[in-house]
């Protein structure tokens, strides 16, 4: 809707989790160095946590690209599953044909690549990682079922690597009696935070340059200040607060955001007492003003 008018090659503030994307605070940055560290190591199990909407399956995506290619990865991203459709998934991303049958029969499969690919893989140096998304869904059976799966290994180390990333739920239902050697098997933890007020404005620069801003301030300080507060330094928040502030200041044939584009998205996502809120904007007005382009 506003490309063209702020002269953008792509979308700044997609909610898709984009690499090309990533900025990298401290917090991510800590997180991604943890995250190869724990998987150069090959001890154990890692886990990443973080509230909703701060980037963790961002710093996953990142991550698969930055691992160099011995690593073998399986990704897991639908984590409402019973047992054995978590079998079946793993199975599959591994490229292992999969047999029908029960669970054990999964399982034996499963057992089988473990025992004799892996090991072939590890006598050339070759790391096979299990990587699960939205973790914080996974029932206690299922954690444990994952931690079963970790337990082939040789004298030296662990043949198969399983990497966590989830909601801050993760970290109490770890905390469970019945997850105690879960929880005792983790050898590197991160947590990704929100960004604060410097970070956000660094955050907003980096997406606008990206998508191929020119070098001018696309938003007034005091626009960034309201998004900092109204996100409360969530990136899904900023992404959302600046995909319609931009759209804000569009509509008002303006430079860049103001404040007061700022209020009224937050308005209309959020909800608020002041202001006609975004089903009340001039959409008319702006499809015959911009030619046609809403």
């Amino acid at each position: 809707m506003y490309g063209d008018y702020f002269s953008l090659k792509e979308r700044p503030f997609s909610l898709t989790p984009d690499p090309d994307f990533l900025f990298l605070s401290e917090s991510h940055q800590r997180a991604l160095d943890h995250l190869l560290f724990g998987l150069e190591s090959g001890d154990g199990f890692i886990v990443v946590t973080g509230d909703i909407g701060v980037g963790k399956t961002t710093v996953c995506r990142a991550l698969l690209r930055r691992l160099p290619e011995r690593f073998a990865t399986a990704l897991v991203v639908n984590t409402l599953l019973t047992e054995k459709e978590l079998l079946r998934t793993v199975l599959e991303d591994f490229g292992v044909t999969v047999p029908g049958g029960t669970r054990k029969d999964l399982l034996d499969a499963l057992n089988r690549f473990l025992r004799f690919h892996l090991l072939a893989e590890a006598e050339i140096g070759r790391r096979p990682v299990l990587i699960i998304d939205e973790a914080q869904n996974l029932a206690p059976s299922l954690l444990e079922q994952v931690r079963l799966l970790s337990n082939l290994e040789t004298e030296k180390r662990k043949l198969l690597q399983i990497v966590l990333f989830g909601q801050k739920e993760l970290q109490e239902k770890l905390r469970l009696p019945q997850l105690r050697q879960f929880d005792q098997r983790i050898t590197v933890r991160a947590t990704i935070l929100p960004l604060d007020l410097r970070e956000t404005s660094r955050y907003i620069q980096h997406r606008m340059s990206v998508a191929g801003a020119s070098g001018s301030a696309f938003l007034s300080p005091a626009a960034e200040r309201l998004i900092h507060r109204r996100s409360r330094g969530v990136p899904r928040r900023i992404n959302q607060l600046c995909d319609r502030a931009l759209l804000a200041a569009c509509v008002r044939n303006a430079a860049r955001v103001e404040r007061e584009d700022v209020v009224r998205a937050a308005e209309s996502l959020f909800g608020g007492s002041k202001g006609v809120g975004w089903a009340a904007w001039p959409w008319r007005w702006f499809r015959l003003g911009r030619g046609g382009a809403a």
